[in-house]
């Protein structure tokens, strides 16, 4: 009887590290991020029973659950690479991927029975996650968007151009020779989004500009 107990205890362990987990989760899953619910709430449950496995499966609880605990924290850092992708020059994920392992941590923390510590690690990553999307310049990263231009190059037309873009070079700069002219195709990096009709008014008060390529994200 006394075994029983203490299984159901354990038991109630796992339910702690699930509702942590999908709180965790859930609040992903409102931003539409890689890992949501399901993947969240896997990996604390998990965890958690890991936890458990080894601190009461082998010896009672004189055994050694340190060692358990440091291949969990190795084996999440491989599901978070999974996560993380390389796409049009930024880096995707990687905080979802963190987010994933400190996940498994709270399942930890519920497995060994610290479920102050626990329910306090997912109050402070869920408030983490929501300061850090408020909309103010101090927690949001510069975006910059890329756009393609043929100009002829005449006097002060490169200056003009950077001028006009906000930026301070060319890149993928080919210059070629057309009846006398030096034409120029260039991609430019800058931090203002241009809409189509300023790019309307650009192309007609420069008659020195060719074309200009707004090149959005697929």
């Amino acid at each position: 009887m006394e075994s029983v107990l203490l299984e159901l205890r354990h038991l109630v362990s796992m339910l702690v590290a699930v509702l942590l987990g999908f709180a965790i989760g859930y609040e992903r899953k409102l931003r539409y991020k890689e890992a949501g619910i399901r993947t969240h709430t896997i990996v604390c449950a998990g965890s958690a029973l890991m936890m458990l496995v080894s601190k009461y499966g082998f010896g009672g609880e004189d055994a050694d659950a340190s060692r358990v605990a440091a291949q969990i924290v190795a084996g999440v850092g491989f599901l978070g690479a999974g996560i993380i992708v390389y796409r049009k020059h930024e880096v995707h994920g990687l905080t979802t991927a963190a987010g994933v392992w400190a996940t498994a941590g709270v399942g930890m923390a519920a497995g060994a029975g610290l479920y102050l510590i626990a329910a306090g690690a997912t109050v402070i990553l869920i408030g983490v996650q929501c300061l850090f999307h408020i909309k103010c310049k101090f927690f949001q990263t510069k975006k910059y968007f890329q756009v393609k231009i043929c100009f002829v190059s005449d006097g002060d037309a490169n200056d003009t151009i950077k001028e006009l873009f906000q930026t301070d070079r060319f890149y993928r700069l080919v210059i070629e020779r057309k009846g006398g002219e030096a034409v120029y195709h260039a991609t430019l990096n800058t931090d203002q989004e241009y809409s189509s009709q300023r790019l309307g008014e650009i192309m007609a008060r420069y008659s020195f500009i060719r074309s200009i390529e707004r090149c959005d994200e697929a």
